[in-house]
């Protein structure tokens, strides 16, 4: 079989604007007064289909818009892309068409407009729900925004996810839990609980260095609220399928797992990155990441900067990071085809010594112990 018939195919569309710059985001975001969407629409259509002539015959489970803030797209736009995939690939039965939304542009007429595009699944950039919080965030919108968005896209959609930061400024044991306890009564299918990090390059980074970031938890609280997150969240039926993804039985995100299975998916738009071929010849893709210059290549003949073939021993890296991340765990015979060397019999035996992994015939899996030290696991059974 094919990579991608094992782990999946997918396409990732970025749309790169945002309404503002959120302090502790590290993606590639930008803030403008202006966007043609009918010319950005047209490049990331022709952009998929150039895609698509490079990727004949395939199937394609799932289209995320990422960002960004692709609620900010009009639903013209999000439906030339989607028509555009469709003429270059069969969809699967149970596609999944995700697009990701802040609150603050959440309207009923632009969610029933994605919805008739092809849109089946939102994911709500809620972030916190206590409004303290959300100003030290940087996040536009209020509470009541956050809980009005949710509803409007309860009735649109009926698959709706959305987002959580802890391990905040502040923020103790007992908060989290009441307030993962109010997500949870919120929730539709699915939870996405990310603790808070703070990542080079952004101005929660430059705040922490200048010794303006205070009231961060250390590492043993941070380890409580991550433990507590895992307890409520089983609790209340929603498995802990990824590190940090909680979702009924059959609701997790089909796109992020063709990522973690090792799947192969196209990135389109700014600062975009990609997974296509056979385990052979894999490539890495890159597009350019101004999203000025990436139009204007895209116009051109390609969005695209760079394509690198992955040498095996890189894709087994690859796999052995993202697989030890979800509930299921990873197939070893197939890393083991990838690069031999890569999680060794004897490493294997002293991380279940350890009680940091377990391995049911060809499936090894992180322990609860083994998610707390995910990097320190990946970096021992490393060659």
């Amino acid at each position: 079989m094919e990579n991608w018939q094992v782990g999946g195919f997918g396409l990732y569309v970025h749309w790169p604007f945002c309404e503002a710059k959120c302090p502790y985001c590290d993606f590639n975001s930008h803030v403008v007064s202006r966007v043609d969407q009918r010319r950005w629409a047209r490049a990331m259509a022709d952009e998929t289909r150039r895609a698509g002539a490079e990727t004949p015959g395939r199937v394609l489970g799932s289209i995320f818009f990422g960002g960004g803030t692709p609620s900010l797209m009009e639903p013209e736009t999000v439906s030339a892309v989607i028509e555009a995939a469709r003429d270059c690939w069969t969809f699967a039965n149970d596609i999944e068409i995700t697009l990701e939304a802040n609150p603050r542009s959440v309207e009923a007429g632009r969610f029933e407009g994605y919805a008739r595009a092809g849109v089946n699944r939102v994911s709500l950039g809620i972030q916190a729900l206590r409004a303290p919080d959300l100003k030290r965030l940087g996040r536009l919108h209020d509470v009541g925004e956050a809980k009005a968005a949710f509803d409007v896209a309860r009735s649109v959609f009926e698959r709706v996810s959305f987002d959580l930061i802890y391990a905040r400024q502040d923020q103790t044991l007992d908060d989290w839990r009441r307030e993962l306890g109010e997500a949870l009564d919120m929730a539709v299918d699915h939870l996405s609980l990310y603790q808070l990090t703070v990542e080079e390059g952004t101005a929660f980074w430059d705040r922490a260095r200048a010794g303006g970031l205070r009231g961060l938890p250390g590492e043993d609280l941070a380890a409580d609220m991550y433990e507590l997150t895992q307890d409520l969240c089983s609790a209340a039926g929603y498995d802990s399928y990824e590190v940090s993804n909680h979702a009924l039985p059959g609701a997790q995100s089909r796109h992020n797992l063709i990522y973690w299975r090792h799947g192969d998916w196209l990135g389109i738009g700014p600062g975009a990155h990609g997974r296509i071929g056979t385990a052979e010849q894999r490539r890495a893709t890159v597009a350019w990441r101004q999203p000025g210059l990436w139009l204007e290549k895209a116009e051109a003949g390609s969005g695209l900067e760079s394509r690198m073939t992955l040498d095996l021993p890189d894709q087994a890296g690859e796999y052995l990071m993202m697989g030890l991340r979800m509930d299921e765990g990873l197939d070893v015979e197939r890393l083991h085809r990838l690069d031999p060397a890569m999680a060794s019999a004897e490493a294997i035996i002293e991380m279940q010594a350890l009680g940091l992994v377990t391995r049911a015939g060809p499936m090894l899996r992180t322990t609860a112990k083994g998610r707390l030290v995910l990097n320190s696991v990946v970096a021992a059974l490393m060659p």
